[in-house]
């Protein structure tokens, strides 16, 4: 299993990159390829006392920062870290692409230079995300703003195929983020998503409101690119103003911090729980190669972990897997 990581996607790059890549050869066993400056790779690679194993560096030219017009991975920077890494990926050089660098980057080169699986009309992000009762998956999370219906019906089913085959979850739960379970309420495009996917082949189960997504009521939920960012981005804010408030609560006085050694265990728990670097980042659906998005601010345990969703890509098969399921679809 041959990984291709950008090695200046971040806003820790190359540092932790380099180092996450590092602990994901120790982890899974898998041989990586480093696409950045070669000597500055090289260079931080000493200086930080990391041993590059199983690692090829293909030297390329220009970094893609966020902001940076999203198109330039194809024409303008197609010889930046990342630009080469989807490069390496179509040509078959890797098996995975993982990069922690501009969102609308990655989005735009998993499209246009990956490409879409057949009858897939549009890929989407998809994030695990962590509940009271288990993880579930939020999808869109950035890639596509503005939908159609149909769109949200494919993302129901995009979701359902990596719960499924990624996760293990039997006949997975697939909700529709709306601001009321009723089908009469939402906007024009949710009660039409509605009655395409209250027909679908996969486990529909209505509309979800906001306030229940973090009761785990899903184990997918739909939205459209804009609402997915949204609820993702409050999601991430909420749980660290909370965590932040109980490390407050409990550092007051002597008095807090005993009572704080009695529940530690239960503390230690509920932020491993509620833990983004636990999954890395995200994946692009609908696309013909693994790509994934790990978190712009990815330290090396973060990343690793991302890297870890591409292995699970391609233990899974779940390329293939879609490519079977839309294939048949199409043929209908």
């Amino acid at each position: 299993m041959r990984i291709i990581i950008d090695a200046f996607g971040g806003d820790n790059a190359p540092k932790e990159i380099i180092k996450g890549a590092m602990l994901a050869v120790d982890e899974y066993g898998i041989d990586v390829v480093l696409t950045g400056d070669e000597k500055i790779i090289l260079d931080c690679a000493k200086e930080n006392k990391i041993e590059l194993k199983r690692t090829e560096i293909v030297d390329t030219k220009g970094v893609i920062d966020m902001h940076d017009d999203a198109k330039v991975v194809l024409k303008e920077k197609a010889d930046s870290s990342m630009g080469v890494g989807f490069r390496l990926l179509n040509e078959g050089r890797g098996d995975a692409f993982v990069s922690a660098g501009s969102t609308a980057a990655i989005t735009v080169g998993a499209t246009f230079l990956t490409k879409r699986i057949k009858g897939v009309k549009r890929p989407c992000i998809a994030t695990i995300m962590p509940s009271a009762d288990k993880p579930f998956l939020l999808l869109d999370c950035g890639a596509n703003a503005e939908c159609r219906a149909e769109f949200l019906y494919q993302f129901g089913k995009m979701g359902s195929l990596y719960m499924e085959n990624i996760m293990k979850r039997a006949n997975p739960r697939v909700a529709l983020a709306n601001n009321g379970e009723e089908d009469t309420k939402g906007t024009p495009l949710v009660k039409e998503a509605y009655e395409l996917m209250k027909n679908a082949d996969y486990n529909f189960i209505g509309n979800i409101e906001g306030r229940q997504i973090p009761y785990g009521d899903a184990d997918v939920v739909v939205s459209d690119g804009f609402t997915g960012n949204l609820i993702l981005k409050t999601y991430e804010g909420v749980a660290k103003v909370l965590m932040n408030g109980v490390k407050g609560i409990f550092g007051k006085n002597l008095f807090t911090k005993l009572c704080a050694l009695g529940v530690m265990g239960g503390i230690k728990d509920m932020i491993k729980q509620f833990d983004y670097k636990e999954y890395g980042g995200a994946v692009m659906l609908g696309v013909r190669k693994p790509v994934v998005k790990a978190h712009g601010s990815a330290d090396a345990r973060t990343f690793k972990n991302a890297v870890k969703q591409a292995v699970w890509f391609l233990e899974n098969d779940l390329i293939s897997e879609t490519e079977k399921v839309f294939g048949k679809e199409n043929e209908q």
